[in-house]
């Protein structure tokens, strides 16, 4: 009698699981629609040019998230007359189906990719990273000597406890609940209502795929020694996610002997659209154009 109990109670869970991970699919894709490329109208990769210049900005955007929460920053460095080019990672800005089953080496080699990309087109390439893309951006930086600046944007590298409990558990989590989160923007992530409205961040993910978010976390933090490159780091004192004793660690913990720390204020985690993103855009344009025009003869600045 027993196992014929335990059996029901099995084929009921996987029966409960499958209910709930296509609600939150359905939900997900109800409130972004694809476009007939198959991505999220908004979502694509930001490609602006300018011609004749020797120097360029890659944009890396964050977790779950796409290259639609860098347009107003890619904007303000345009205007500075700087190239930007910010990709679309594998498994963003398409359906929550193609963010499960994608990977956190694919992202980063996405990311390695676009700045050889860059790198082969301009003399001087600045890296920008926000969020998970601030740890891809200093695992770029690292391996990659002749970057000639970063900016570090609420960069997801010493993240909360509550995620690395997840990630350990990511296996077990797995089985009892197919996502993380319904699927909606945590209001606390933008304050601002009608940049939260116009979020296109799925609003969830896999227990699997958070355990890959840590795991960049993790080797973003052993690399930021060999970051040498002049850093900017930007948070909001108000982040969601990532403590100001995180950010002060991390910070101490990058080997540039040029470096500065910068606070904004009113905003959540996501600050390049936040009510802070007008400071966070001229923190970043002023650092970017500063020491990619100046190039090895940029003056020094703490």
């Amino acid at each position: 009698m027993i196992p014929y109990v335990l059996l029901a109670i099995v084929v009921l869970a996987a029966v409960a699981r499958a209910a709930s991970r296509r609600r939150v699919e359905r939900a997900v894709a109800a409130r972004l629609p694809l476009g007939t490329d198959g991505i999220i109208p908004g979502a694509g990769p930001i490609d602006l040019p300018v011609p004749g210049a020797r120097d360029a900005v890659l944009l890396i955007h964050g977790f779950g998230d796409s290259p639609d929460t860098l347009r107003f920053l890619a904007a303000d460095l345009h205007a500075r007359g700087l190239p930007v080019y910010a990709p679309l990672l594998p498994g963003h800005g398409r359906t929550l189906e193609a963010f499960r089953t994608s990977a956190g080496g694919s992202w980063l080699n996405a990311a390695r990719d676009a700045y050889a990309n860059a790198a082969s087109r301009y003399e001087r390439v600045g890296v920008v990273g926000l969020s998970m893309g601030g740890a891809l951006a200093v695992l770029v930086a690292a391996d990659q000597p002749q970057v000639a600046a970063v900016a570090l944007l609420a960069p997801y590298i010493i993240p909360p406890r509550s995620l690395r409990w997840v990630a350990r558990g990511a296996t077990a989590a797995g089985l009892v609940m197919p996502y993380v989160g319904r699927g909606a923007s945590n209001p606390r992530s933008i304050r601002d209502p009608e940049e939260r409205a116009h979020s296109l961040g799925y609003g969830a993910s896999t227990p699997r795929l958070l355990a890959e978010l840590e795991a960049l976390a993790t080797e973003a933090r052993g690399a930021l020694g060999r970051v040498r490159a002049p850093t900017l780091y930007v948070q909001s004192r108000e982040d969601n996610r990532l403590t100001q004793a995180a950010a002060e660690a991390t910070f101490a913990a990058i080997g540039a002997p040029v470096k500065r720390l910068e606070w904004v204020t009113g905003s959540g985690h996501v600050i390049t659209v936040d009510y802070a993103r007008g400071r966070v855009g001229e923190l970043v344009t002023s650092w970017m154009a500063g020491y990619l025009r100046a190039g090895s003869s940029a003056e020094l600045r703490s």
